[in-house]
């Protein structure tokens, strides 16, 4: 209870001191589409590839 009492606080203090901030709620599949591995693949991949490097999978 005292860690959700704390985030909760966390973000109240965040919205009051900062005028312009909105609170934006994540949805309730934030959490599952963060640990979806193809996304974490896929999102590596791309900031390889921002990087400058090329790319091949191969399972292990």
């Amino acid at each position: 209870m005292v860690a959700v009492a704390r985030s909760i606080l966390v973000i109240v203090w965040h919205l009051l001191a900062d005028p312009t901030a909105h609170y934006q709620d994540l949805g309730s599949s934030y959490h599952s589409s963060r640990i979806d591995t193809g996304r974490k693949i896929r999102n590596h991949v791309r900031q390889l590839e921002a990087l400058g490097f090329t790319v091949t999978l191969a399972t292990a």
